[in-house]
């Protein structure tokens, strides 16, 4: 059974070329969000196997988000998405609890290997 995916990113560019990345890889992408706030909920409603959060983001960031998702469910399995020039807010993600981390712009042999790599 394939795993499912929930992908966040303000950015709809980026979430499109992540879904392609994941759908060809055979992972389900259950659903897409485009702020902190939006993937707690979607989080909540879909639980899914695995979250790909990008950190900068408007109304609420990757991670407070994640904060909010490790609060629902401890063992979330969460990969946070950042661009270059941003290593402090993802060494907070990882000490909060954050599996990984991928770099834009994304290599999808990366971005596999962090998921494969998170979902254990």
């Amino acid at each position: 059974m394939s795993k499912k995916i929930l992908i966040v990113d303000d950015a709809a560019f980026m979430r499109m070329m992540i879904k392609d990345i994941l759908t060809k890889n055979d992972f389900e992408v259950v659903g897409e969000a485009q702020d902190g706030n939006e993937a707690v909920e979607k989080y909540k409603e879909q639980q899914p196997d695995l979250v790909t959060m990008d950190i900068t983001m408007p109304e609420k960031d990757g991670l407070q988000a994640l904060k909010e998702i490790l609060q629902i469910n401890p063992d979330a399995k969460v990969i946070m998405c950042s661009a270059m020039g941003q290593q402090a807010m993802v060494i907070d993600a990882i000490q909060v609890g954050a599996k990984d981390f991928i770099v834009k712009p994304f290599q999808a042999d990366r971005v596999i290997e962090a998921i494969q790599k998170a979902l254990g």
